[in-house]
């Protein structure tokens, strides 16, 4: 019997040294992967649309790493990047004319809050929610524009 119990016992060790207890991002976010803009389902005031946008979110500690790479509404080619950091800090984005920073308060594992900021000002804030299913993300930003123009947005991202 003791025999049986140390076997056991050495299996959930070595097990548990080999896959972890997978507490880091990649496996509890649902947003880690990549998602495509769906512009059809997605809504731009003022707008114009871009014509693509494609976004890569990958786990780096407790941190998120996101690019993304496009395709403007005037044809020319977009991208960037910043890292979500979870505990609402600001951290700098690249890619985004009408911000230079990002905070991001998440509300549960599906749904976060955030603000982007220009020169230390919030110029936009929103949400960012993912479906149950884990397929569909929405991102509402309302706020004003590098322009000086209102913002009502809503990006619908599908996972790929």
């Amino acid at each position: 019997m003791q025999t049986r119990m140390l076997r056991c016992a050495t299996v959930l060790v070595i097990v548990v040294a080999l896959f972890g207890t997978r507490s880091d991002a990649q496996g509890t976010d649902p947003i880690v992967g990549t998602w495509v803009l769906n512009v059809a389902k997605s809504t731009f005031s003022p707008g114009p649309a871009p014509k693509s946008e494609s976004r890569t979110y990958v786990a780096a500690g407790k941190d998120i790493k996101v690019t993304f790479a496009g395709v403007g509404a005037d044809g020319k080619s977009t991208a960037g990047g910043w890292t979500l950091a979870a505990d609402g800090r600001d951290v700098p984005m690249t890619g985004n004319p009408n911000a230079d920073t990002l905070s991001l308060k998440p509300i549960d594992a599906f749904k976060a809050e955030f603000a982007l900021k220009k020169a230390g000002k919030v110029v936009i804030t929103g949400t960012r929610t993912i479906s149950s299913d884990g397929k569909v993300m929405t991102i509402t930003n309302k706020g004003t524009n590098a322009k000086g123009q209102a913002v009502d947005d809503v990006l619908v991202f599908e996972k790929r």
